[in-house]
């Protein structure tokens, strides 16, 4: 599988897209201070999708799916701040947050998956 066809991917880059278009239309001090960490925060959730994608070992793709999810709760932060600002309307705001839960199942899906398959009896070989 390539990453550009990893759905969370895909889905982590169009929310950064979106946030971009948002924010650009701020006045400078709102994109100063709440736009750049909102951008920042947003880009790196797929940045780190992809960075954790290229890494070699399993647990290096897993810690960078962490730090992707952090970069996602971030998000929310200030996406939260830039609505009780009132620089962000409701319905973009709502849309937003529906497509971060989204972001967050998928995410915490993938992460599951990353790895060696822990479903399988162990043979008596390696039990004794």
């Amino acid at each position: 599988m390539k990453l550009k066809e990893l759905k969370v991917y895909q889905l982590a880059m169009n929310i950064g897209e979106r946030v971009w278009v948002i924010a650009g239309k701020w006045n400078y001090f709102a994109k100063d201070t709440v736009g750049k960490q909102l951008v920042k925060s947003t880009d790196s959730i797929a940045a780190n999708l992809s960075e954790g994608f290229g890494r070699f070992h399993y647990k290096e793709n897993r810690q960078f799916c962490y730090y992707s999810r952090g970069s996602l709760y971030e998000t929310k932060t200030w996406l939260k701040k830039a609505h009780d600002r009132r620089l962000i309307a409701d319905d973009d705001f709502q849309s937003l947050q529906n497509d971060l839960e989204t972001i967050a199942y998928k995410l915490n899906n993938y992460i599951k998956s990353i790895g060696p398959r822990t479903d399988r009896k162990p043979t008596d070989s390696e039990t004794n």
